[in-house]
């Protein structure tokens, strides 16, 4: 897509920047695809930011001048879409949305491209909203009664805004489909395949989760498997579930904390093998792992089923239970050596910033082409 009389202006909407992320690793994608682009967000911790984030201009909404906006964010979801309206993009050429909060809800230009590459429709909306219910207090089970179902109606609406849709697996694709009733395309995420060194044989001390520690993720299941089997486990990652994850936890496990990617790395390599028993959305994570030549034990669900193949890049189990995930790492257990480094590197390499870079700007030509017919 080119601008006929000068440089494309372009305008990438994040839902906020309080940390490097899945999400904001794809953001760092786009940041070199389009250099010139102006950043977006709600909330932003610059403390936060990568130096490829910090080298664009970035405004933010009102949202961010509200009190203990970085850590609290979350409770001002309701006024997120009355913020986005108010955002000027009417100089910009070309808008680009990434959706997993409140993103796309912008006004663009009639004549303007507004294309949404989305993580997930919101799941605190959809389809974690009983469970997020569940555990809420009195205070904001009241307000989720109050303002949830205004926020669905905005959500549906404001898709009505985006000119096209591109998802990051087709398992957000058909939640698009279903919450939206709006098509569209898949266009995986880039991994940095070469941040993670490929190891040279198969085997290794522990097993591993690495993640968000947020109770969708299930490590809880992870690690009573791990306590029954009398494997260690190390838990890399920080999170809300930190706490009662720890409580759960025995001798035998060891949490880590957050971790840069040379950290991940070295986990990676003294791992016998990744267990992923949340249903994600896409998940870097085992992409990140067979890349590192680790194979992966994953639920049978979502964005898994994209990047691992079974009895190549690991095994799959068909529920989220101790005892599914005890079975897996037996029959795993049994072939362990089966899983080739170089192998698990290979199923890995369809996923680089290239292919990405291909495919994505395939998809705005696309849909710049339908505005002009």
């Amino acid at each position: 897509m080119e601008r006929q009389n000068g440089s494309l202006r372009v305008a990438l909407v994040h839902y906020w920047l309080v940390g490097m992320r899945g999400g904001e690793k794809v953001l760092e994608a786009l940041c070199r695809m389009y250099p010139q682009a102006d950043i977006f967000t709600h909330v932003l911790d610059r403390d936060s930011l990568s130096e490829e984030l910090a080298r664009h201009d970035i405004y933010t909404t009102f949202i961010d001048r509200l009190p203990a906006a970085r850590r609290m964010y979350q409770k001002y979801l309701p006024l997120m879409p009355q913020a986005l309206s108010r955002l000027n993009l009417l100089d910009y050429d070309l808008v680009i949305s990434s959706e997993s909060g409140p993103a796309k809800g912008v006004i663009t230009r009639s004549d303007s491209l507004h294309l949404c590459y989305c993580h997930t429709p919101m799941r605190y909306l959809w389809d974690l909203y009983p469970e997020y219910y569940q555990r809420a207090g009195v205070l904001s089970r009241l307000g989720m009664r109050l303002f949830v179902p205004g926020l669905r109606r905005w959500d549906v609406e404001s898709a009505g805004m985006v000119d096209a849709f591109v998802a990051n697996s087709r398992t957000v694709a058909r939640r698009i489909r279903k919450r939206w009733r709006r098509e569209a395309a898949v266009v995986h995420p880039p991994v940095d395949i070469d941040a993670f060194p490929v190891r040279e044989a198969p085997g290794g001390e522990y097993y591993l989760c690495m993640g968000q520690l947020v109770r969708y993720k299930r490590v809880d299941v992870a690690i009573e498997a791990c306590a029954r089997m009398g494997r260690k486990l190390v838990i890399v990652g920080g999170g809300e579930e930190m706490k009662r994850l720890k409580a759960l936890a025995g001798p035998d496990v060891l949490f880590t904390g957050r971790a840069d990617d040379a950290a991940l790395a070295g986990w990676l390599r003294g791992a016998r093998a990744l267990l992923f028993p949340g249903e994600e959305d896409f998940g870097i994570v085992p992409v990140e792992a067979l890349a590192s030549g680790v194979p992966v034990l994953a639920y049978r669900r979502g964005g898994a089923l994209e990047t691992v193949r079974d009895g190549v890049g690991g095994l799959f189990f068909d529920q989220q239970t101790p005892e599914a995930l005890m079975d897996c790492m037996a029959a795993f257990e049994r072939r362990e050596q089966d899983f080739a480094p170089q192998t698990l590197r290979a199923c890995a390499a369809d996923f680089n910033e290239s292919r990405f870079r291909r495919e994505f700007r395939h998809q705005v030509e696309l849909a710049a082409r339908a505005m002009r017919v």
